[in-house]
């Protein structure tokens, strides 16, 4: 098991060089010069003196493998470089937002594996009975809605028609608590319903196949109870692909909440992405990517090592 932690701990590392590395690079193929963008205003140019000068600020005039060699020098000491836009510490920036991204992501996580798995293994027990037509066709639907179209109707019945909870904004946790959690259910509850969809189709698809299994039709020719071969047999095998598809739907999520951020005027770390993005501010892209990436790849390697604490098989193949 711990070679088996070591050795996806190694890859781990890896994925985040390779992705990190790929980002600063395209950056820098993309057309057009972010010292001339944030000089310029409208259609009027910016002084080219002004603009060298402050390439020259920027370390932009640098080779783009010393660009990098810095970059990286700075990573990995912590120090991520401050803001093109506004000269304030990327660092700063990214550890103040990204916590409210992961409050939404977490508690919708929480709502929809709480719901979704009973939910995903009912319809399996029942397959085929009206129960599971009903759930299948609410996942799915729920799959296919928009997410703004969701964080549309709820603001229009929870903010609009019932008034029980206010349609956007945020306040810090330490100000007002209930206020905070008042402000969190909508956008939580807006992203957990896709999350829901997959987690209950996920659910459902992995209990029938294990149900299906050969060690189960044992089990239960030799007279086992129905609930402890659901407990002891199905569930926890059931668990290790839904587990998978939950590690990788969080890890997608964290830079993937654009929209209910906007919709709900949430200060995370994905709307932080896109300003960044569309004003060419390498070092709060590259800043940001890196957090996403890493998060990302340690939300997997969590869900390897659980998996592998599941069924110990999995430390014996891959290892």
């Amino acid at each position: 098991m711990l070679r088996y932690i070591a050795y996806r701990s190694v890859v781990a590392i890896f994925l985040v060089w390779v992705v990190v590395t790929a980002v600063f690079l395209l950056l820098h193929l993309i057309p057009g010069d972010p010292a001339e963008l944030l000089l310029s205003q409208g259609s009027i140019a910016a002084d080219p003196a002004a603009v060298a000068a402050l390439r020259e600020q920027m370390g932009l005039n640098a080779p783009i493998w010393q660009q990098y060699l810095d970059h990286l020098g700075g990573v990995l000491t912590g120090d991520l470089g401050v803001s093109f836009r506004d000269g304030a510490p990327v660092v700063g920036q990214i550890a103040q937002r990204l916590p409210r991204t992961l409050e939404v992501i977490i508690t919708a996580s929480i709502i929809a594996t709480g719901i979704g798995i009973p939910l995903g293994s009912y319809a399996a027990i029942h397959a085929g009975s009206r129960t599971d037509s009903v759930i299948s066709f609410l996942a799915s639907a729920a799959l296919s809605t928009p997410v703004f179209v969701v964080g549309s109707v709820v603001i229009l019945i929870f903010a609009q028609k019932l008034k029980i909870l206010p349609a956007g904004g945020y306040v810090p946790f330490s100000e007002d608590p209930f206020g905070h959690i008042q402000l969190l259910l909508l956008p939580a509850g807006t992203v957990a319903l896709a999350l829901l969809a997959v987690i209950t189709r996920m659910s459902r698809a992995s209990v029938l196949e294990v149900l299906a299994r050969d060690y189960i039709r044992t089990a239960r020719a030799k007279g086992l109870p129905r609930r402890r071969i659901l407990k002891r047999h199905v569930v926890r095998n059931a668990l290790i692909p839904v587990l998978t598809i939950l590690g990788l739907e969080m890890g997608t999520l964290i830079g993937g909440t654009v929209l209910v951020e906007f919709v709900f005027n949430w200060p995370g770390l994905s709307g932080y992405l896109v300003n960044a993005v569309d004003s060419r501010d390498y070092p709060e892209v590259v800043g940001i990517v890196m957090t996403i990436s890493i998060l990302f790849v340690f939300l997997n390697l969590l869900v390897d090592v659980i998996n592998a604490a599941l069924d110990p098989r999995i430390s014996l193949v891959r290892g």
